[in-house]
């Protein structure tokens, strides 16, 4: 009679209570930017802010909105980011206004449609893939100030490309790469 040993049994190995699983590492915030950096984004930041106004005061029209001060400072601070493209950033305010003016058009002026314009902005964006969080906000103003369209329209375009153009005419001064990608 033959007899056979069990087989052996599997060891898992137990949790051991004195060496937990390491945390995952935080991000931290960025690395400080360097003096020069600051100072250059800075200046184009507030070269592209002044010729907004200045245009502004010769067209008899107010161009600096605050949503183009963040578009400006995105372009002027993070030129690599999806959100600082030419794409995102003519397209995304564009958008954005437009948005803006259907919501108008269905639902008149006010605090409750410029909420929804806000939020409608953001989805048509992302469909759009030009996302651009300040113009987010050119939705909201449009809402509220029923601006006339084709006025509203076409100097947030020529705003829009000017702030691009700075940012280009800056990158290539500094030799860095702006824009990432056109369309």
């Amino acid at each position: 009679m033959t007899t056979t040993a069990p087989a052996p049994e599997a060891t898992v190995p137990a949790p051991s209570a004195t060496t937990p699983a390491p945390a995952p590492a935080r991000p931290g915030p960025p690395p400080r930017p360097r003096p020069l950096a600051v100072l250059v984004a800075t200046g184009v930041s507030t070269t592209a802010l002044l010729l907004l106004v200045a245009l502004g005061t010769v067209l008899h029209h107010p161009l600096l909105i605050p949503p183009l001060a963040a578009s400006m400072a995105l372009v002027a601070a993070s030129p690599e980011l999806p959100l600082s493209q030419p794409r995102s950033v003519i397209g995304g305010q564009l958008l954005s206004a437009l948005a803006g003016f259907a919501v108008l058009a269905v639902a008149g002026p006010g605090l409750w449609s410029a909420a929804v314009a806000g939020g409608l902005a953001l989805g048509v964006m992302m469909l759009a893939r030009a996302p651009h969080s300040p113009a987010a906000a050119t939705a909201v103003i449009v809402a509220l100030g029923s601006p006339p369209f084709w006025t509203f329209t076409g100097l947030l375009l020529a705003s829009c490309v000017l702030l691009v153009v700075v940012g280009l005419l800056a990158a290539r001064a500094g030799r860095r790469r702006y824009p990432v990608y056109w369309y």
